[in-house]
């Protein structure tokens, strides 16, 4: 806990994100006494008033919380704290409001505060609240005022840039946060633990030992009542040009000589650097896109509200990407993600080579698997090695077994929300599970080939996979043209 008191203003407060995730995760950050003893919640937005704005909030607790209706004897004394502000962004008396109550409160509470600004709205408002935060003089303090941006940070290279540029006119670097919630989950920190912190592993990761590399994030739903974003967005801006792409640095990144937070970062630009240029030439043999139609009982992406009848708007998305250093160099790297598929599922496979001499007899089993290491990040969080072993009985048979470690079961509590974690980050001034500019930039860089050559060629096969399937089956074949497939959970 930080002893720091802080002030959280949440631009876009009347908005989803700030009922399903944020007020859920700071109330229970409180109940864990993980939040300052002096702080302030100012829902900042163009509708809405103090009052209305706590009895919403106190309904979303019980809705969205991890607890559900526990701890909720604490309501009263945490919805004390917060307050609001109603106005249009683009309002210098809005920021003037916003300067007033810090002062108000920073002289009861005897000492400066941290100041959040949590920007939980349109993209296109990010540029207007950074600048008026800045006229108004509220981001000099380049230790205590802090920008969180929710993504997407731009829509391609050139907007993520333009946008930086924007942000650093009126904050620096280390006072901006850009958020990425999957960096918050418990097992994608485990990742860096499971690596750095036992002896057991490190030495076989790498290109001697491992075969290849899989990186899952499936949804079962569609795009429910989103379609009129997702229309400008798809599945590769949306998943992989982030979430996937972070997942791949955890797995592919040098170990850190300290956990500083400049040093962990450092290591995953490094992956990001490394990663080996798709060529236009090559992308029908590395880049796979696709788009649900019915199927199971559902509609197609065509079908749902929002969604332009001929829309070519990817909803699957599958790249084959290879790491150009010592370590890695070799080992291919597949990324797949969808809506509509079989399984709500975020995993890593790292799928070792096979016994360089199998002393066995073909008879010893029906098939003889490669160890793999599967690191499940929800909705069961944990990790499984799948060894051989020998079956009870006489004669030598041999059978794939699993070693499993379930988070909730080792340590006996539920995970907490990842908006929990960093959240807590931001309070106490921690950029290390936060996007940095460059870390964009190079992520940008990768599939920005991709999208121009899929928005310069009209997708005419779509819908290509029936809602409820895995997929699109060229993503089969971009595995089996190498030997390999895709490990699909039952």
């Amino acid at each position: 806990m930080s002893s720091q008191p802080a002030l959280i203003a949440i631009f876009g407060a009347s908005g989803d994100l700030t009922k399903r995730k944020l007020i859920p995760a700071l109330f229970n950050l409180y109940l864990d006494k993980q939040m300052p003893a002096e702080f302030t919640i100012l829902g900042v937005s163009r509708k809405g008033d103090a009052e209305t704005f706590r009895t919403q909030m106190r309904e979303a607790i019980s809705e969205h919380s991890r607890r559900g209706d526990e701890g909720l004897e604490k309501w009263d004394e945490f919805s004390k704290r917060i307050d609001y502000i109603n106005g249009d962004y683009a309002d210098a008396s809005v920021y003037e409001r916003l300067g007033k109550r810090i002062q108000d409160d920073e002289a009861t509470w005897g000492q400066e505060a941290a100041h959040v600004y949590y920007l939980s709205v349109p993209p296109e408002v990010f540029p207007v609240i950074a600048d008026h935060l800045g006229s108004a003089e509220l981001s000099k303090n380049r230790e205590l005022d802090r920008i969180v941006i929710e993504k997407p940070f731009g829509r391609d290279l050139d907007s993520a840039e333009d946008l930086n540029k924007r942000l650093m006119a009126s904050f620096r670097e280390r006072q901006v946060y850009r958020i990425d919630h999957y960096l918050g989950k418990e097992t994608v920190q485990n990742i860096l633990a499971f690596r750095f912190a036992n002896a057991l592993y490190e030495p076989i990761w790498n290109r001697r030992y491992v075969d290849h590399v899989q990186i899952t994030v499936s949804e079962e739903g569609g795009v429910e009542k989103r379609g009129g974003y997702y229309e400008s967005s798809g599945a590769l801006r949306d998943m992989i040009q982030n979430h996937l792409l972070q997942l791949v640095c955890l797995v592919g990144m040098e170990p850190p000589t300290s956990f500083d937070s400049d040093e962990v970062r450092n290591k995953k630009v490094d992956v990001l650097k490394a990663v080996r240029p798709l060529a236009e030439a090559d992308l029908q043999h590395q880049a796979i896109r696709g788009q649900y139609g019915p199927g199971a009982g559902m509609a197609g992406y065509r079908q749902e509200e929002g969604v332009e009848p001929e829309s070519s708007t990817e909803t699957y998305a599958a790249l084959r990407l290879h790491i150009d250093n010592w370590r890695w160099h070799g080992v291919p790297f597949y990324l797949r993600t969808g809506k509509r598929l079989p399984k709500k599922l975020s995993e890593i496979v790292i799928q070792f080579r096979p016994v360089p001499h199998l002393a066995f007899p073909p008879t010893s089993a029906d098939s003889f698997e490669p160890n793999r290491l599967m690191i499940n990040i929800q909705p069961d969080e944990g990790i499984s090695l799948c060894f051989q072993a020998k079956e009870p009985g006489a004669g030598m048979r041999l059978r794939t077994v699993a070693m499993d470690f379930n988070y909730c079961e080792a340590f006996r509590m539920t995970s907490r929300e990842a908006y929990e974690t960093l959240l807590q980050e931001v309070l106490i001034g921690d950029t290390s599970l936060f996007m940095r500019a460059d870390q964009e930039h190079e992520a940008w860089k990768i599939v920005m080939p991709v999208l121009l050559a899929w928005e310069g060629r009209k997708a005419t096969s779509f819908p290509n996979y029936a809602a409820g399937s895995w997929g699109h089956a060229a993503a089969d074949q971009l595995l089996a043209r190498d030997g390999r497939a895709w490990h699909n959970p039952a």
